[in-house]
């Protein structure tokens, strides 16, 4: 299967070949995507967005054509510090930081740590606090006895019907192109162990310091998700509620969320590099 194009670009870091694209001209946007996704989450959105702005699209480790960390460390502490270097390696000046889902939780955090290098911060249904609901699969995956179970099984039905799980009723957005891609990727080698490794590890509750984030923010929220109280907690942060979306929302509404991204970031004041 075809998963890099001429956008495709491959930065040496942590041990990885980490795969990210760049496309179109103007202030940088970096989106993040959710665990047991890939930067093909954001197709519709990239081609909305990249006649205003230059996209940047990574792979996250354990994801992807990325693939698995040599040293399997899948925690908090670990993602931030790769964004952290690819960020001051590829990104000059002020961007804005957009993430879905664990994405999400990436990105607000790496906002606590570094928020002179941020310009906007939108977050697409992520995570973070621990009232959200953790999906089934990854709660089987914590199981001792189900891992082995889970590492053997996996059919492309069984892709299938948790994708459709995931979206909202009456959404076409998980298409035969989505369950080829998200099952090749999660049936590659390794796929299933890193899911495993993933699951299991514990990141920090840091929700309490959600408060302090001082860079203007996009809360992009699906009213059929719960555990999402960004828009109480950060100050001044813009919320747009998507009725009868699920959790993939940049694929089941690419244009609501282009679009307000795209509004977002008009009344933002970029610095120079």
């Amino acid at each position: 299967m075809k998963l890099t194009d001429t956008t495709s670009n491959f930065a040496q870091l942590d041990g990885m070949n980490v795969h990210f694209t760049r496309a179109g001209s103007g202030p940088f946007i970096v989106l993040l995507h959710g665990s047991g996704a890939s930067l093909h989450i954001f197709d519709d959105i990239t081609q909305r967005l990249i006649t205003r702005f230059e996209v940047i699209r990574i792979d996250l480790p354990g994801f992807g054509v990325t693939g698995p960390r040599p040293d399997r460390d899948y925690s908090m502490g670990a993602y931030v510090s790769m964004l952290w270097k690819f960020l001051d390696a590829h990104v000059p000046g002020e961007f804005i930081l957009a993430g879905h889902s664990f994405g999400g939780q990436i990105a607000w955090t790496y906002a606590l740590m570094q928020p002179a290098r941020l310009r906007g911060l939108v977050l697409m249904n992520a995570t973070g606090y621990p009232d959200k609901t953790v999906p089934l699969i990854m709660r089987l995956a914590r199981v001792p006895l189900l891992r082995p179970v889970i590492r053997r099984l996996g059919s492309r039905g069984a892709t299938a019907r948790n994708l459709s799980g995931l979206v909202g009723p009456g959404s076409t957005a998980v298409d035969d192109v989505m369950v080829d891609r998200v099952h090749f990727l999660t049936s590659s080698p390794g796929g299933r162990d890193t899911f495993i490794d993933f699951a299991n590890t514990d990141q920090p509750d840091r929700s309490a310091e959600i408060g302090h984030i001082t860079t203007p923010t996009l809360v992009l929220s699906s009213d059929l998700v719960d555990g999402q109280h960004f828009a109480r907690d950060i100050p001044g942060s813009r919320d747009v509620r998507l009725p009868g979306i699920g959790h993939l929302m940049p694929a089941e509404a690419p244009r609501v969320v282009s679009d307000a991204i795209d509004d977002f970031a008009s009344n933002l004041a970029f610095g120079e590099a």
